[in-house]
């Protein structure tokens, strides 16, 4: 498994591409969008840049890494002679499903299909191919550079063959595997995302202020992030997608959204992305100033 494809130049696309390549793959990254693709090999040679200054890298480790990228805006071209597939494109049932479709007609019967959905089922996206059991989620956590854990998820057709194999590539990449089964949310953002929904409820409520949670969340439970700030990183919008994946799933209003963060989402506040979530952005994305419509 040499050759790779990463479908989506966003921040998990360019993330994920930019640890294959570090790790001596050839990476054909894939997006429709030209700019895209441009702002993600940009993104890809900043964080280089950073690691040059940490030291954990050498300028000639960053010419490797760019140079081992050939990116794509076709999809066919790009996935025609890869060994593995790796789709992070919107949390979208249906554009996963139409990617999947595409995949399957497009590559090799070989070839193993990883999505790196955070919440929506394998065994739903496989059922649209004719190989389910090369089908597998590849969950990265994000900052993809950076984070340790990828959760391996298992279909309900997924060969121990393919979960071995992409456990392996895992290790190779520097990454611990976790293997989990086939729920809404898996284990990940089944824990995670209702403790960021619980927050924004007690903000709602006005139990505390944004500021206030996230201190009582981080010196009080060691977490590096407060809740509130975590959300805005990951993106409100890719929240309530999560959180209305696993209350579809469910059935459980345990998983309900937070009607603060639907209108968040409604009104255009998705975080770090938009400038502005629970805290404003303009000036620094260090979440050091309270949004002005919660102060």
């Amino acid at each position: 498994m040499k050759n790779i494809a990463v479908i989506g130049a966003g921040t998990m696309g360019n993330g994920i591409a930019h640890v294959f390549a570090q790790s001596g793959y050839w990476v054909n990254l894939i997006d429709l969008n030209e700019d895209a693709l441009k702002n993600g090999v940009s993104n890809i040679s900043k964080n280089l840049d950073r690691m040059i200054y940490k030291g954990t890298i050498q300028e000639e480790d960053k010419k490797a890494t760019l140079n081992n990228i050939t990116t794509f805006t076709d999809l066919k071209n790009g996935v025609g002679e890869v060994d593995l597939v790796v789709e992070a494109a919107s949390e979208n049932l249906n554009i996963k499903m139409n990617i999947f479709k595409d995949l399957d007609a497009f590559c090799k019967p070989s070839v193993i299909l990883a999505t790196n959905t955070s919440s929506i089922s394998i065994t739903q996206i496989a059922s649209v191919t004719s190989r389910p059991s090369k089908v597998i989620g590849m969950h990265f956590m994000n900052p993809v550079p950076i984070m340790k854990l990828m959760e391996i998820i298992r279909g309900y057709s997924t060969s121990d063959e393919t979960t071995k194999k992409i456990i392996e590539l895992a290790g190779k990449l520097g990454k611990t595997a976790t293997e989990v089964n086939d729920y809404p949310g898996f284990v990940a953002n089944r824990i995670l995302m209702p403790m960021i929904n619980e927050a924004i409820e007690t903000l709602h409520h006005s139990v505390a202020g944004v500021q206030e949670i996230d201190t009582v969340m981080k010196l009080g439970m060691a977490h590096p992030m407060g809740p509130l700030q975590l959300a805005d990183f990951i993106g409100l919008d890719v929240c309530l997608s999560i959180l209305q994946v696993m209350y579809d799933g469910f059935k459980n209003p345990k998983y309900a959204p937070s009607p603060l963060l639907v209108n968040m989402v409604t009104a255009g506040k998705l975080g770090v992305k938009s400038g502005e979530g629970f805290y404003d952005y303009a000036d620094s994305k260090k979440a050091e100033t309270v949004s002005n419509q919660f102060k």
